[in-house]
């Protein structure tokens, strides 16, 4: 009789987190996404392995580095008419040392959700104490490889619930204006915007455009932000090299409660 018990309070408190981060989830994203104020972005570095070409670029990071997200912030809201004219500040938190739960190598829905909530547990357990962190901060997460010629990254992801941010990033300054490419895409994830390409990577059209109503369509100048590539054929893109490249989509806009 004792193990059955137990059952149903391990499942009833399993249940009960459940509702409470669903819940929680919810207060977040509605008031992350009012834009009255700017949203406080936190960027936590993490190096991939010991590599001293990695730990020595994190040690060059400052506030500075990722000061173009706000500056493209601020251009693409008053693009869209949003008054506030700083949507975001984005700032550098300490070092984390522990590695984040790596994604499930099959993803299946049950073991996203269960790679989810790892990643919301440890984010709670390991992000350094900040007393300017509020429960309207995104925390976003940048793990640090070594640049290599034609090495592929793990896969860059963004989650609503909880606001949190994954990404993996290569610790070369060539790289820094391409990595905050990335950074922007995975914060707009956390406050409702959607992926624009197909499973290919190639941008949708026209969703993943930057301009669909240009004449000749091909090249396009710059990227969809949540498309992340610009289509220079109809069949080949390239990713964007910075953020000035890169825009904030109509659908997007209205993804992130931004005025239509």
């Amino acid at each position: 009789m004792f193990f059955p018990e137990w059952s149903k309070i391990r499942v009833g408190f399993l249940l009960s987190f459940l509702l409470l981060s669903l819940l929680y989830s919810a207060y977040q994203l509605t008031y992350s996404r009012n834009w009255g104020a700017p949203l406080d972005v936190v960027i936590y570095p993490i190096a991939a392995d010991g590599k001293t070409s990695v730990q020595d670029y994190i040690d060059g990071l400052n506030d500075a580095k990722f000061r173009s997200i706000d500056h493209w912030m601020s251009e693409q809201a008053k693009a869209h008419g949003l008054p506030n004219p700083q949507p975001v500040a984005t700032r550098m938190g300490m070092q984390i040392t522990e590695q984040p739960p790596e994604f499930p190598a099959k993803p299946e829905p049950w073991s996203i959700l269960m790679w989810g909530l790892r990643m919301r547990w440890w984010s709670t357990f390991y992000t350094p104490n900040d007393p300017d962190l509020s429960w309207r901060s995104v925390k976003i997460y940048v793990v640090y490889h070594k640049g290599e010629p034609n090495k592929a990254l793990p896969h860059s992801l963004g989650l609503q619930k909880g606001l949190i941010g994954l990404v993996h990033a290569f610790a070369t300054p060539a790289q820094s204006a391409q990595n905050n490419v990335v950074i922007a895409h995975e914060l707009l994830h956390t406050v409702g915007a959607t992926d624009k390409y197909d499973n290919y990577g190639s941008p949708l059209f026209p969703i993943g455009y930057a301009n669909p109503n240009r004449v000749p369509l091909h090249p396009q100048r710059s990227a969809e932000i949540m498309a992340g590539r610009i289509p220079v054929s109809r069949y080949d893109s390239v990713m964007a090299h910075s953020l000035r490249s890169s825009t904030i989509g109509p659908l997007t806009a209205e993804e992130i409660n931004w005025p239509k």
